[in-house]
């Protein structure tokens, strides 16, 4: 049943107020003093002159500080009719006999006393006296005037700190301690489903229980189990944890409080934690609902790492308000806090115990059915071809997360707008992919003609010694044209695996390794344009012997810190005797496969002259151009898609900034 509407009343408002005193000030000016009842009429010093001389004055005041004289007739005067319109009543009803009746001005003083006088002498019977009129009311407005003026002020500036001025309610002085969480409305903010999260199944899957459970409690809470408090959804930027959350907001019936870490941070001291009680006041007055909390680690690290001072932090109190909310005395089980952070390491163990976040909800890089569905996703808005491939764009954008995806088919359309075409094709997105990866095309870089050649033979040693390894990643293109930092880029199309063995890392280096190895090889020198593979070797290296314990001499060990307090240690895990070991394998391992790499190379250095003369005609190769030049290679699998303008990973030749 809805609830009855209650009438709508009127709304006290202080304007209301302020109208009022203005009106009892105005009031007291035009009314206020000895005055303020007076209804006596308007004459000229001639019509005195009559009334006096004809004996119907009884009364004569002059008011000295106004310059100004007020008259009372006689009572047989005022039967006058030429006097009638003086009995008329006042404004409060009374009629005015014993006045003062008329009313004027005086140039001077003196002379009109000298006027009464010599109509005294003559035997006119009337009273005359000198008075001074007095606005008390007046006379204290204006002595309290500048404190009005100043309160006037102050309740002006108060009123546009609480909620009008910039910033809005909760921004300002008055409410900096209230919640900015913002509550959606399923019906007006938010139109995401979990219809339009594609991929993602297992994360759903979760998410979509913890909705049922505030929606049908009954259905878990009767064989005894508790609603879970709170679920963390942890995964790589733009793997859709945000848009897990939107889907929520859209799906469930209940309110929906969302607001980002950095909300709860503000410059005075205590503000975050009364944030945190606000928000969940607000959460359980609706409840059942749910709160999410975006890039919690904000507030969430953890505790007395970075406090070296010893002094009040600010952030810890926040956190620990945000601990006691979340389970302590009194909590309210019709809430349910769900959060979103891709620094999971960071966070502090008391946040992760169960009974604050149950459930970790892990939200990985889509797989290629996954890459298919999101696809389908985010080609729905756009014009695409009959015959475009959906598929064939899935195989091609291995690692891409589930943002990354938008942008490939965002830049493809903006790509076919430029070409001026009536739909999307799938050159369209492979150009897109080119650009996302490898940057903008600058074909109008002046390159000298020895550099190019470099450029080239480097390149081709890249695309040579991963076409004869069995492990390297597939090399699908090859270009010299420069893009973004880049002189020249070899795409591969990495194969998705689970788990790497020590063999295809050291193919994989030793095909990193083919570009410095082919200057090596042709021109007997080196140059500065492998500093892009000599990182990720060496990174891989590095891994390989301190990480993943795949180094015979150093042993089954590592040391690496899962968890992420090793950033807060000021000592190594290792001594400096294993240091320096593990300097020499990194090494060792590095200067194997370059060698191996040369090796390669010098057996096959007329396919290597070939390949770099194609690449300077042509400035881009393919993978059929590669096979008639090198033959087919015969690690390829049967079942693998073979496109002649597949372009996916980048591994670029990188001249560093000198």
């Amino acid at each position: 049943m809805e609830k009855e509407k209650k009438p709508n009343t009127p709304k006290f408002n202080m304007y209301w107020f302020y109208g009022l005193v203005v009106a009892i000030l105005l009031g007291t000016t035009f009314f206020g003093g000895t005055d303020s009842l007076s209804n006596a009429g308007k004459i000229n010093i001639s019509n005195f002159e009559n009334y006096l001389n004809a004996g119907d004055i009884k009364e004569v005041l002059i008011i000295r500080n106004k310059s100004s004289v007020r008259v009372s007739l006689k009572p047989e005067a005022l039967s006058k009719q030429e006097h009638a319109n003086v009995r008329t009543t006042n404004f409060l009803g009374q009629e005015n006999i014993a006045g003062p009746h008329y009313q004027f001005e005086v140039g001077s003083l003196e002379l009109f006393e000298e006027k009464l006088e010599t109509a005294r002498n003559q035997g006119i019977d009337f009273r005359w006296d000198f008075i001074t009129v007095e606005n008390r009311w007046m006379d204290v407005f204006i002595s309290f005037l500048p404190i009005i003026i100043i309160i006037g002020v102050w309740i002006f500036l108060m009123r546009r700190m609480s909620g009008g001025g910039a910033g809005g309610p909760g921004g300002q002085i008055f409410n900096i301690g209230k919640s900015k969480a913002k509550l959606f409305d399923q019906n007006i903010d938010v139109k995401i489903t979990f219809e339009d999260v594609a991929g993602l199944e297992g994360a759903k899957e979760e998410i979509q229980e913890i909705v049922d459970f505030l929606k049908n409690p009954k259905k878990y809470t009767v064989l005894g189990g508790k609603i879970p408090k709170g679920a963390l959804l942890v995964g790589l930027p733009g793997t859709g944890k945000t848009l897990l959350a939107k889907a929520v907001a859209g799906e469930a019936k209940v309110p929906f409080f969302s607001l980002s870490g950095s909300d709860f941070v503000e410059m005075f001291v205590g503000v975050g934690a009364s944030r945190v009680r606000d928000l969940f006041k607000q959460a359980k007055d609706k409840s059942p609902a749910i709160i999410f909390i975006d890039e919690i680690d904000a507030i969430g690290r953890a505790r007395g790492k970075s406090n070296f001072t010893g002094s009040n932090d600010e952030r810890e109190n926040t956190l620990n308000q945000l601990l006691t909310e979340m389970d302590g005395f009194g909590t309210n089980t019709n809430v349910i806090v769900i959060a979103a952070t891709n620094r999971a390491d960071v966070l502090d163990k008391a946040l992760m115990r169960a009974g604050r976040f149950d459930r970790q909800i892990y939200v990985d890089l889509p797989d290629l059915k996954e890459r298919k569905e999101i696809f389908k996703v985010h080609l729905k808005p756009l014009k695409v071809t009959k015959t475009l491939d959906i598929d064939f764009l899935s195989k091609q954008t291995p690692g891409f997360s589930g943002a990354d995806i938008a942008n490939v088919c965002n830049e493809a359309a903006l790509i076919a707008a430029r070409k001026n075409k009536k739909s999307v094709g799938k050159q369209d997105f492979l150009d897109a992919v080119d650009r996302i990866v490898g940057g903008l095309e600058k074909k109008n870089k002046i390159i000298t003609p020895e550099e190019k050649k470099t450029i080239a033979f480097h390149e081709a040693g890249h695309a040579l010694v991963s076409w004869l390894l069995e492990h390297a990643a597939p090399l699908v293109k090859v270009t010299i044209v420069p893009r973004g930092q880049s002189l020249g880029a070899a795409w591969y199309l990495p194969e998705e695996r689970q788990i790497v063995r020590t063999e295809q890392m050291l193919d994989e280096m030793c095909a990193a390794l083919g570009g410095r190895a082919a200057e090596k090889v042709i021109f007997d020198k080196i140059s500065t344009g492998a500093l892009s593979d000599l990182e990720k070797v060496t990174r891989q290296a590095r891994s390989m012997v301190s990480v993943y314990g795949l180094n015979d001499k150093l042993g089954n060990i590592t040391y690496y810190d899962s968890t992420g307090q090793a950033d807060y240690n000021f000592t190594k895990p290792y001594s400096e005797e294993t240091a320096q070991k593990i300097d020499e394998e990194i090494s060792k391992i590095i200067e194997l496969q370059y060698q191996r790499a040369i090796s390669i190379l010098k057996k096959s250095k007329t396919k290597l002259n070939a390949l770099a003369e194609r690449l300077l005609d042509k400035e881009v190769i393919f993978k059929d151009d590669l096979e008639r030049i090198l033959g087919r290679r015969p690690f390829d699998k049967e079942t693998e898609e073979t496109q002649p303008t597949q372009k996916t990973k980048k591994t670029t030749a990188k001249k560093p900034n000198e």
